[in-house]
This record gives C-alpha cells, structure tokens and sequence, in this order.
C-alpha cells in the first residue's frame, strides 16, 4: 500500500514541475513585479537555504508580519516545504498586541514588512525573536540588530533544496482568530486539512478554482492565509496577482481588469464598486468574485449586478480553515436576492449539524434557528494552550456560535453570532437582518447594530448608520416597521460619520458597545481589507 501522504509539499511540487512558465504579478513600490513560477521557486529555494541558517528547523514556528506579496508568497511555501509551521500575525494590531501574540505563537524568527517598523521600533522588546525586515527603498525606520530579507536571499546558495519528507499530520501553519469576541485565540492547521481544503476550493460547486485563472487575493494573507487561496492558486497553476501593500480601490480595480476571480470582505467591495460606478469602469475577465468576513446585504449585491461583477457569498471562519459556505445558487433556484444573499451551501467534505438548545435538530425548515456545529478534515481539534477548548469542541464537533436556519435543500442562513442576538422581552432579535435592513435602504451605505440594556425589556437594539444622502433617524425606523414585528425596530438610531472596523473589516461592535466609536473606518489607503 502505497504511503503517499497529503502535504503542500506535493502541491508545490505540481506547480513547479507543470506550470514553471505560469506568472506571479505583485505590485511592489507602486509598479508590477512579474516573475514565473520557474523564478519563483529558485527563490524559494534560496529561502529555505536561509531559514536553515537562521536555525529554522522542522516544527518551528515562524511569523510573519507582511501585506500580500510575492515576498510573503515565499515565506508561505519556504516555511512549510522545510516542515515548520508558517504563522501569519495580523499587522494592524496594535504593535504590543503583535508581539505578544508572536511570543504566545512560539516563533522563532519574525519577518516583518518594512511600513510595520513604525510602531515596532517603538515597543520595549527582548532580542528574541530575531526579526528580518521585508524592506523597500521607501522604508526609512530601523530596528537594531534586524536582517534585511533581500540580502539574506541573495547570499544563499542557489543550490536546489533537498527538502524533508514531511508527514500529513505534521503542523502547516496557525493563526490566532481577530478577536471580536475577547482575547485572540489560536489553532494549527495541519498539511493535510489544508491540503484537503485547497482541493475543495476547485470544485465546480465551490469556486471552481483552476489553472485559467488569475487570481486576486484582496483578503490580507494574513486573515486565515488569506481564505485558503496561496496554497490553492499554485496547485491548480493560476496566475497569482498581489496587490502589494496598503492596496487602494485604484490598485484593486486596476488589478480587476486582468483577474478572472478575486475575494475579499465586503467593505472593500464597496469602496471599489464605487470607484467603478464613478470612473465608468469595468472588469470584463471576471467570472466570480467571492465576498466574505461579514453578511453581504441585498444593496451590495445589486451594485455588484448593474456593474456586471458576478458575486456571490461565502462563509467561514478561523477553526475551518476557513471555508465553510458557498452561496452559489443550484441549477433549480431562482437568481432571487433573498436567496443570493444567504450564506449559502455545505461545501462537500464537510459535515454539519443545526443544534437546538435541548441538543435535538432544528427542522430544515428555513425559519427555525440553532446553533451550527461543524466536523470534517480541515475543522482543527482545539486551540493553543486555552481552556476555551473545552467549550467549542465536544465530542468530536466544532461548536461555532453561529445562529443559522437550514431550508428542505441545504441552503443555510446565519441568523446571528450567539453573542450578538438581542433578548428584547424574552423574544430574540437578529442583528444581522437588521443591518441588512438597513443597508437596503438607498441613502444608507453603513450600518451596524447592538443590543444595550434595557430596565424594562433586558435590551433593546440600537443602530448607528452611515448614510451619503439626508435622511432621518424617524424615516429608517419606519423604514424597518414595513419589514419587522415593531418590538424589533430600535429605539435609538444614530446618524454617524463612520463606523468603526476590526483588524479585518468587520464592524466592531466591541467598541460601539463600550461607546468607543473614535477607531476611523480604515479606508483603502490605510489598509482596509
């Protein structure tokens, strides 16, 4: 019986032997830089050379800091092909919150982008771990005793690698979750389940990924390896286009124009979809654009039709690697919005169970909600040294905390995070639907809604809304009346400037429920992905 063994070590391998003349794009300094996968991989090469010398040895963790790059695509193929176990830290934390989390992770050596020295150099840090900057010309700030990662690429040898022969069992990679709900919490993924679930994403019911695509990574590479899509794209020998540091709404559109499949959260839809509609431009290579991280709502959707982008909606989550849900419609539904905007479909190879609170099934009836519990071979087992273990995982099911219905054809919704629902009365309110809501009405482009406590009914829902035209606060809720029961309709409903968003583009209820609204909306210039 042959012993072949799941690893990305194998998916490299294809990419470099069948698609060495296949291109890699990566905007670097504001211009493109394009070099093949034959290229590519002799860097890599040098790469692992280099991490040997810094005394990166197999199951060592190593972090990395960096935007979406062909520099930080090295480090992911570099780092698992030696058999350590490549940690992506998200870099919009703040600079201490970073570090730690690099110490909790264990690594070894950190590879940091250049525009992160800022805040770095400026945090009280021990010598460990050694860190290497990823620097460009531009790059003015220093910290003592950091390598420069072009040097230390150049001066290995260009012998080929003899890389070690690794199990599928082995640690690949980890990441600790954006922590919208308390302190960051950590899990490992093996080679095996992210070689399964780079298989998933080229199912024809999935997204279909394939070596006529290029495709274009908006989602940070740092956000769950950037929803799968590195390890997939090189398997299934896709051009690969980066769109570097800090991308814009110009740098993503202008990207948009070559790209056949491109992802991201949905506040970065919105900037570009509004930078199309007002520039007339239009992306005619396109044939799905995935939008994740947070509820797509209808308005979005709609936008995305008169430009011609085919969107659709997909759904996951750090402990699945993450993908989950795939809202693309079967061949006997209607193209209606209340279905495109669902969360959508199991993707095969994973199992799924919609958990009443007694523990039996809630009935596929597409109205009745529980909880969605999760298993399959890319779900991880725990987290990292926390006890929360012990809540989230049990008998052998991942529990998510997600609110969901499932209709008689598998087509799932999420009601709502747990910790999000609103008890008004003794009877739940979704935020989501709310928000949603919301975001349907033409003069709204933001919205988001908690639950604050109420002497009277425990808690009542609060809006705050951005809006680009004039509109009133009385106008939304009779707006919401025509839509919802009328105990669901806030009472407050806050006309604001901007709303805040986490690390990753979610809106931070966290800081709206403790009043804190003073964390800008991150624009595309300042990263927003």
């Amino acid at each position: 019986m042959s012993d072949a063994q799941l690893t990305l070590s194998s998916l490299y391998l294809r990419a470099r032997s069948e698609f060495s003349d296949r291109r890699i794009v990566s905007i670097h300094q504001g211009r493109r830089h394009v070099y093949t996968y034959d290229e590519f991989f002799r860097r890599v090469d040098r790469l692992a050379w280099a991490l040997s010398g810094l005394g990166v040895g197999r199951g060592d963790r190593v972090g990395t800091m960096a935007w979406n790059h062909h520099r930080h695509l090295e480090l992911y193929v570099a780092v698992t092909s030696v058999g350590a176990v490549l940690h992506t830290i998200n870099l919009r934390m703040a600079p201490q919150q970073a570090l730690d989390v690099a110490r909790r992770g264990g690594d070894v050596v950190l590879f940091v982008d250049g525009d992160v020295l800022t805040g770095l150099a400026d945090v009280d840090r021990p010598a460990d771990p050694p860190m290497v900057v990823l620097r460009e010309d531009d790059d003015t700030v220093d910290v003592p005793g950091a390598l420069d990662y072009e040097d230390l690429v150049a001066s290995s040898t260009a012998e080929p690698y003899a890389y070690p022969r690794l199990r599928e069992s082995d640690p690949a990679a980890m990441a600790f979750s954006s922590a919208t709900t308390g302190q960051p919490k950590g899990v490992v993924y093996t080679h095996k389940g992210l070689y399964l679930h780079s298989m998933m994403l080229g199912l024809a019911d999935t997204w279909a990924l394939s070596e006529s695509d290029a495709v274009l990574p908006v989602v940070p590479m740092f956000h769950v390896n950037a929803w799968g899509l590195p390890f997939a794209a090189l398997w299934f020998g896709s051009t690969i286009l980066l769109p570097g540091r800090r991308p814009s709404a110009d740098t993503v559109a202008s990207l948009l124009q070559e790209a056949t499949f491109a992802a991201a959260v949905p506040t970065v839809w919105m900037d570009v979809f509004a930078l199309a509609r007002e520039q007339a431009v239009r992306f005619p290579r396109l044939r799905l654009v995935v939008s994740g991280g947070a509820a797509l709502n209808a308005s979005l959707l709609t936008e995305a039709d008169e430009l011609g982008v085919p969107l659709i909606h997909s759904y996951g989550m750090t402990e699945a690697s993450p993908v989950v849900l795939v809202n693309k419609l079967r061949s006997t539904d209607e193209a209606a919005l209340q279905k495109r905007v669902r969360q959508g479909y199991l993707v095969p190879g994973l199992e799924a169970r919609v958990e009443l609170p007694d523990g039996g099934l809630a009935p596929r009836d597409g109205a009745t909600a529980g909880e969605l519990l999760l298993r399959g071979p890319w779900i991880v087992d725990g987290y990292v040294d926390d006890a929360r273990t012990a809540d989230a995982f049990i008998d052998g099911w991942y529990h998510t905390g997600d609110m969901v219905t499932n209709d008689d054809q598998g087509a799932m919704k999420v009601v709502d995070r747990q910790a999000d629902l609103i008890k008004s009365g003794g009877e739940w309110i979704s935020s989501i639907e709310l928000e949603s809501a919301l975001m349907e009405h033409p003069a709204v482009t933001m919205a988001a809604v908690i639950g604050v406590p109420d002497d009277r009914w425990q808690e009542r829902p609060k809006a705050f809304v951005v809006a680009t035209a004039h509109v009133t606060a009385e106008e939304l809720r009779g707006w919401l009346e025509a839509r919802f029961p009328r105990f669901w309709v806030p009472d407050a409903i806050d006309l604001v400037p901007e709303l805040p968003l986490t690390t990753v583009g979610k809106f931070d209820k966290r800081a709206l429920r403790r009043g804190d609204q003073s964390s800008p909306r991150l624009n595309q210039d300042s990263g927003n992905q």
